[in-house]
This record gives C-alpha cells, sequence and structure tokens, in this order.
C-alpha cells in the first residue's frame, strides 16, 4: 500500500468507521499526534481516546477532497460532515447537522505513519452548537 492509499484507508476505517484498534496497523510505534487537545498523551493511546470522545459526541465521516503526496509525507484537505448527538464541551446534543472543513498533514517512517498534524475549523462547530449564526458582521 503506497503512502496515499494508506492515508485513505486510515481515515475511512479509524476515523469513518471507527476502528480504533486498526490504529497500530497504520502508524508506528513512535506515532506523535501534534494535534490533539492539552492533557491527552501524543501516542497512539491519545489519538484513540479522542476518537472514541469525538465520536460520542458526534456521528461524523471526514471527506477528502484534495490529497498531495511527497517523499515521505501526505496533506489532505478535508470537510467533515457531523451530527451533534453528545455531549461537547458544556453543550448537550442539539442534533444539528455541522459541514466543517480543514486539513490534516501525516509524515511517515518505515511505511507508517509516524506524525500527524491537524487544522480544522471548530468555530463552525461551536458556532452551530451554540446557535450563533456565522456571518460576519461589519
Amino acid at each position: 500500500m503506497n503512502k496515499k492509499e494508506m492515508v485513505l484507508a486510515f481515515i475511512e476505517n479509524v476515523w469513518n468507521h471507527r476502528k480504533t484498534e486498526q490504529l497500530t496497523n497504520f502508524m508506528s510505534n513512535d506515532f506523535v499526534d501534534h494535534s490533539l487537545p492539552f492533557g491527552l498523551s501524543t501516542g497512539i493511546e491519545g489519538t484513540q481516546k479522542w476518537i472514541k470522545a469525538t465520536s460520542s459526541s458526534f456521528q461524523h465521516t471526514t471527506l477528502i477532497e484534495d490529497i498531495v503526496a511527497e517523499n515521505n509525507k501526505v496533506f489532505i484537505r478535508i470537510s467533515m460532515q457531523l451530527k451533534h448527538i453528545g455531549e461537547w464541551r458544556g453543550y448537550a446534543a442539539t442534533g444539528v447537522d455541522i459541514v466543517t472543513t480543514g486539513y490534516r498533514l501525516f509524515e511517515f517512517s518505515n511505511e507508517k505513519i509516524s506524525a500527524q498534524w491537524a487544522a480544522i475549523d471548530g468555530n463552525i462547530i461551536e458556532q452551530a452548537i451554540a446557535g450563533n449564526s456565522h456571518a460576519c458582521k461589519i
């Protein structure tokens, strides 16, 4: 499996189907997740906890809009389709449907993902849950 195929399979199996038991199939033993919230370990265990936490708050599907691979890195532009089904940052489930966007960068070592960075537009999520419109007021 090449690096692009591995990222596609990781997003589909681990994120979209929540098969966190498969994390070790994709990630090296020294994997570091640079995108996790403060307080979670940056290794595989922290990533597993984060996926489980977000999955209890949202039904979510990640769609890959663009994918670029060069040398030992794969970059993806994503959109996420979310439904707020459980408590998230103090907000009880609202049932609201949300679409947000973001980016993920994966670094590979020895044919496995060794590091990940992510930037997801959390403002859209927070505003949708809080009931605020996403309009710029001048």
